[in-house]
């Protein structure tokens, strides 16, 4: 076999690991909730530890290997991520977990910001158009099968080893690309952009901290009213920073290209909206309605195997339908779907979610595609790697922020909903009375059915009865939000995306000089 095809196999590997981590971790959360003791607010950081480090890392890690080698980047990358994986499921305490997850997103944007640039030097021509097919076939699949495998995991031996499953796979990983990959660098890179890196990443952290933080210290607080200040002037830094830069880690002026920018709304808006309920409808599920994980992960499959299969329906037709129309319709679908979710409430079975699984798996199926080519599609190609870190960087973002911020909602709403339904009967308000000093505890942790078995037989009815309302209240709260978050990303699709932006053989794009070899659009 060729060596540019063991580079493909070697990098698809990688990237199949690094994603199948990210939408396994799902159905395992309510079992490391039990395992761990965790609180609520451990479980959010079990995805947004990951998620921060991988934006924070994601731009520089591509500089950084343009001047040390990709491949020497990406082999880090890959023994970064197997090595944290491998402590991620030996840790004994929320704390342990998180951190460890925080280092496998450091590791996990080493891997993503050279693994398309590998491909791409290895192959060129048509050959290159059938390996990023495959390329995004293999980034599908993940996604896919990611709820059935954790589910699989989970529930047959134990929530560890959706982590330790990566040692294997990685260390082939690693021999396959140190034998048969090949080394690339850019002659003209200069160095990194560490004041950018500085300021975003610790940007970025406050305000996710915050978020997190602010039901339980108050919103109002000097704490939290800190945080959110020292995040805004260190973002307003960054911004400077980058401005005044001669090679910045987040060029700018990309952004004066309205598609560039309509791309890039849309991919925080998606991962903002979608892709951060997972969290919230995987409790519902498990810790609500009392599935196990693989139940719960077969109950995603009109989600996950729909958007799968539109996918390469709306990549076809991306080049016959305007980019706009399909960004646009896909983000309506994705809202519509969240609105239908709203259905839910106490007596619900998991069915009344459907609808909604539907439509929102469509709508992803259909942005992801146009999104992709769209980021890297209205600039020269020279600008193509960092385009596609930035977009990459925008979803990262959006999941993090994302799940904090539905999530100082969700908690709110559910303690709130959940204390209103009880004092609204009579054996509710004895529960109140009894559990008074260990119950607001339980509601913030989802740990309630400890509380819920201390209580005899009729508070305990009760109990169960009004966290059911609480909860289903709550995420008909959070759904309506990421909703209209939804529909935000459909009006920047529809108004930003414009035909005109993109870069066409021998056209230069808005503000460049040099033609492009790739068509887009």
């Amino acid at each position: 076999m060729e060596r540019k095809w063991w580079t493909l196999i070697a990098v698809s590997v990688a990237i199949f690991m690094l994603l199948l981590d990210i939408t396994v971790v799902n159905v395992a959360l309510p079992d490391i909730q039990h395992s761990l003791h965790s609180s609520f607010r451990d479980l959010q950081w079990v995805v947004n530890a990951y998620s921060l480090t991988l934006a924070a890392f994601l731009l520089t890690a591509g500089s950084l290997a343009d001047l040390v080698g990709r491949r020497r980047m990406f082999v880090a990358g890959l023994v970064v991520f197997t090595i944290s994986s491998a402590i991620c499921g030996l840790a004994g305490t929320p704390l342990a977990l998180n951190l460890a997850r925080a280092v496998q997103g450091v590791g996990g944007a080493m891997m993503f910001a050279t693994s398309l640039a590998l491909i791409a030097g290895a192959f060129h021509g048509k050959e290159r158009g059938v390996a990023f097919g495959v390329f995004g076939g293999v980034i599908g699949a993940a996604v896919a099968i990611g709820p059935i495998v954790g589910g699989l995991i989970t529930s047959g031996i134990g929530w560890e080893w959706i982590f330790f499953v990566n040692v294997p796979i990685g260390v082939v990983a690693v021999i396959l690309t140190l034998t048969q990959v090949s080394e690339s660098r850019d002659p003209e890179a200069r160095g990194v952009d560490w004041a950018g890196f500085v300021t975003f990443s610790a940007a970025l952290f406050l305000l996710v901290f915050a978020l997190i933080q602010g039901n339980e210290k108050g919103w109002g607080s000097a704490e939290i009213l800190s945080y959110l200040i020292g995040s805004a002037a260190l973002m307003t830094l960054f911004v400077i920073v980058e401005l005044r830069q001669r090679r910045p880690m987040l060029d700018l002026s990309l952004f004066r290209r309205r598609a560039f920018a309509g791309a890039s709304i849309v991919a925080f808006c998606i991962s903002a909206s979608m892709f951060s309920m997972f969290l919230y409808l995987t409790l519902y599920i498990q810790d609500v309605l009392g599935y196990s994980p693989l139940q719960a992960g077969l109950r995603f499959l009109p989600i996950t195997l729909l958007s799968f299969f539109v996918a390469p329906i709306a990549g076809r037709l991306s080049v016959r339908v305007p980019v706009r129309l399909l960004l646009g319709t896909g983000m309506l679908l994705v809202g519509a779907g969240l609105i239908a979710m709203t259905a839910v409430n106490a007596g619900s079975r998991w069915t009344v979610l459907v609808p909604g699984f539907v439509l929102a798996g469509a709508g992803v199926g259909m942005v992801n595609p146009p999104l992709a080519s769209t980021a890297i599609g209205v600039v020269h190609h020279s600008r193509s790697g960092m385009a596609s870190g930035i977009n990459n960087t925008f979803r990262q973002v959006g999941i993090a922020t994302g799940i904090a911020g539905l999530g100082a909602v969700f908690q709110h709403d559910v303690t709130h909903k959940t204390t209103a339904a009880l004092g609204a009967s009579r054996a509710g308000r004895e529960v109140l009375v009894a559990a008074h000093g260990k119950l607001a505890g339980a509601l913030v942790s989802g740990d309630v059915a400890s509380v819920a078995h201390s209580l005899p037989l009729a508070a305990r009815t009760a109990l169960t009865h009004a966290y059911r309302v609480g909860f289903t209240g709550a995420l008909s709260s959070i759904l309506t939000i990421a909703a209209v978050v939804a529909i935000a990303g459909a009006a920047a699709g529809f108004a930003l995306v414009r035909s005109r932006d993109f870069v066409t053989t021998g056209q230069p794009a808005v503000g460049e000089g040099a033609p492009v070899g790739v068509a887009a659009g």
